[in-house]
């Protein structure tokens, strides 16, 4: 039980960490406005797997150049972390693209639609 909320500890440290060293420490245009969702930690905490959106793109493809830009600053992202924290060690980041938050939407847009057509079918019903 207290490894689950170690992980997590750490896990949300990096994440309000990381979303403040990436606004203002990277300044690469190509970055654009990132938000991260999630961190992922393993047991072990040597590794950190960072799921980011990137405003303005609805997919993996378009976002490839800002995970591009993240994956390569991450050293640098990791030693900022390290000095930040008195941690014995410091996970090595990995940002990937998280697809959750459009699927959530595409979902959204699907129970709207089914919504609107029973209410459209239940108003016919009445009608007759």
């Amino acid at each position: 039980m207290s490894d689950f909320s170690r992980t997590q500890r750490v896990a949300d440290f990096l994440k309000k960490e990381l979303g403040s060293l990436i606004q203002f420490q990277i300044r690469d245009p190509r970055v654009g406005m990132v938000s991260i969702t999630d961190v992922e930690v393993s047991r072990d905490l040597s590794h950190a797997k960072v799921f980011v959106t990137v405003m303005g793109t609805d997919t993996e493809e378009e976002a490839k150049e800002s995970l591009k830009v993240l994956n390569r600053a991450a050293g640098f992202l990791r030693s900022k972390v390290a000095k930040s924290h008195n941690a014995r060690t410091t996970p090595a980041l990995k940002f990937v693209y998280d697809s959750s938050v459009r699927r959530g939407e595409y979902m959204s847009r699907l129970i709207d639609t089914a919504v609107a057509k029973d209410r459209q079918r239940s108003n016919d019903d009445s009608e007759q």
